[in-house]
């Protein structure tokens, strides 16, 4: 009988699939301009990533290479926003901050060393001083809290996004613009994608891998 968690698992998989299928038929069909189609192909990226990462053959994705991709791709999103300086610079930055959100999250996830244990008893029999064991335990103490506060603020801030993205195309929200209805027009289901790319981000970030 199969886990919890392996529904879970599941569950993520068919999502992250489905959103890299949308991703790729939206990008192929409108690819905009250059920078659209270099967004289109990260988020691509990411979902396949996180797809594979569910399950064990994806912990071979973790690595200073793929760790720095995401990096990059999270400081592309808000970087480019400045390529055209208007008045709506700020605003054009705020709204590339879910998808760098995403793409940092997926760093993190990737960072190495990942929550590596202290010395074991036989590394410490064969010498290692008592200090030095006192100062290994507090080390991974520190960088342990310095973890959870930032799992958590990137859990927290992708759900709210999550949230965001889903109830935005919500017949009775009669507040959004002639911007978002055409942006609504030619991708339909852009905020569904997006909304449930960043609840699976947050569920996967809080996930133990």
């Amino acid at each position: 009988m199969d886990t919890p968690v392996d529904f879970v698992r599941v569950m993520l998989t068919v999502l992250f699939a489905l959103a890299a299928s949308h991703v790729l038929r939206h990008g192929v069909r409108s690819p905009g301009t250059g920078r659209d189609r270099v967004d289109h192909l990260l988020h691509f990226v990411m979902a396949v990533a996180m797809a594979a990462m569910i399950w064990s053959p994806g912990r071979s994705l973790s690595g200073r290479t793929m760790t720095a991709l995401f990096t990059a791709a999270a400081l592309w999103f808000p970087l480019t926003a400045l390529h055209h300086r208007t008045a709506d610079t700020a605003a054009a930055i705020a709204g590339r901050l879910r998808p760098a959100a995403g793409m940092a999250a997926m760093a993190w996830m990737l960072r190495t060393p990942h929550g590596r244990a202290v010395p074991s008893h036989e590394t410490l029999a064969g010498g290692v001083p008592v200090a030095h064991h006192g100062a290994a335990l507090g080390h991974t103490a520190g960088a342990s809290a310095t973890g959870v506060w930032v799992t958590g603020l990137l859990a927290v801030y992708l759900l709210g996004c999550a949230m965001r993205s889903l109830t935005r195309p919500m017949p009775s929200l009669r507040s959004a613009t002639a911007a978002a209805h055409r942006a609504a027009a030619t991708d339909p289901y852009g905020h569904v994608r997006v909304g449930a790319m960043a609840l699976g981000t947050a569920v996967m970030v809080l996930m133990p891998h």
